[in-house]
C-alpha cells in the first residue's frame, strides 16, 4: 500500500505542472513556432515519401521546453523518480519504483495548426500501476481549459475539485472517440476523431464520451489518462497474448523482438469506457 501522504504530494505537484504546461502552451498561441518532423534524418523518411505520408509527426519547440521544465522540477522534487518522455527517457532501465510519463504537448499537430483541441499528459506509474494523473485539457465540460486529476483511490477531480458525472437519460446515442474519423456503423453511438488520446482519455473519464479505442497508443499518450480512467470506475481492456483482457499495468515490451525489454516501447490497442460499450467494441474488434 502506498502512503497517502507521498500520493497526495505527488498529486499537488502533478496538477501545478500540467497548469504550468497549459500555461506554456496557451501562451505560444499566435507564435511563430519552430517546428521539427521526427521522421526526418531517419530510415522512416524514406518509407513515408514513398507511401505519401510525410510530415505526420511534428514536434514544436513548446513540446521541448514544456518537457524540460517538468523534468527539472521531478528531478529537484522526487530525485529518485525515473522520468520518461516523449522526447527523451532519462532511465532506460527504470530502477525506480515510480516512473513520470510525460506528453507535454499530446496532439501537437492540432497545436502548430490553430485548432484547440490538445493536451498536456504526466502520468506516474508505482511499478507499472498508474497511480496518479493529470491531463491539462484547451477543452473541458466547463467550456473552458482545466485540468482533470487523481490520484489512486481518490477523486476524480477537475481544478481541484471531486468532478461528479452526470450523464443525460434523454440522449440516445453519446460520442465515441475513434482513430478513424467516419461512420460508426451498428454502435449506438457517434464517432469523434479529436487528435490526442489523453485528452480522449479524459473525456471519457468526465462523461464526454461513453467510450474510446486506441490502435496502438504510446506510453506517454494514455499514462496519465489512465489514471483519470481508474478514479472514474472506467472498464479499460488491453489488447495482449491474442485477446482482449482486464488493464492491470505498464510492462516493458521489446522492440526489435531480439531488442531489450524497455517501458517506452509498450504500445498495445487499448479500449475503454462504460462496461456495455467496452463490451460493445470487443465483439468488433477482436485484433
Amino acid at each position: 500500500m502506498l502512503d497517502a501522504r507521498l500520493l497526495h504530494e505527488i498529486e499537488a505537484t502533478v496538477v501545478d505542472l500540467a497548469k504550468l504546461a497549459g500555461k506554456e502552451i496557451v501562451a505560444a498561441l499566435g507564435r511563430t513556432l519552430t517546428i521539427r518532423y521526427k521522421e526526418v534524418g531517419t530510415a522512416k523518411l524514406a518509407k513515408a515519401i514513398a507511401a505519401g505520408g510525410m510530415w505526420r509527426d511534428p514536434v514544436s519547440e513548446v513540446d521541448q521546453a514544456v518537457e524540460q521544465m517538468i523534468r527539472a522540477r521531478v528531478g529537484k522534487t522526487f530525485p529518485d523518480h525515473d522520468i520518461l518522455g516523449e522526447e527523451v527517457d532519462t532511465a532506460l532501465l527504470h530502477e525506480s519504483d515510480f516512473i513520470w510519463a510525460i506528453d507535454p504537448i499530446d496532439g501537437t499537430a492540432n497545436f502548430i495548426n490553430g485548432f484547440p483541441l490538445f493536451a498536456a499528459s504526466i502520468g506516474v506509474l508505482y511499478r507499472g500501476v498508474p497511480v496518479v494523473g493529470a491531463v491539462w485539457c484547451s477543452a473541458s465540460h466547463a467550456l473552458y481549459a482545466g485540468t482533470y486529476h487523481a490520484r489512486e483511490s481518490g477523486e476524480l477531480c477537475f481544478d481541484g475539485e471531486p468532478l461528479l458525472v452526470n450523464i443525460n437519460p434523454a440522449i440516445k446515442r453519446r460520442l465515441a472517440g475513434s482513430p478513424h474519423a467516419g461512420s460508426s456503423g451498428d454502435f449506438p453511438w457517434d464517432t469523434r476523431q479529436t487528435g490526442s488520446a489523453a485528452l480522449e482519455c479524459a473525456f471519457v473519464a468526465a462523461g464526454l464520451m461513453r467510450v474510446a479505442r486506441f490502435e496502438r497508443p504510446n506510453i506517454w499518450d494514455v499514462a496519465g489518462g489512465i489514471a483519470l480512467l481508474r478514479a472514474s470506475g472506467a472498464e479499460i481492456k488491453i489488447f495482449d497474448d491474442g485477446h482482449w483482457q482486464d488493464f492491470k499495468r505498464f510492462e516493458p515490451s521489446a522492440s526489435p523482438p531480439d531488442g531489450p525489454a524497455l517501458m517506452r516501447n509498450w504500445r498495445r490497442p487499448l479500449l475503454l469506457g462504460d462496461a456495455e460499450g467496452v463490451a460493445l467494441l470487443q465483439e468488433q474488434y477482436r485484433a
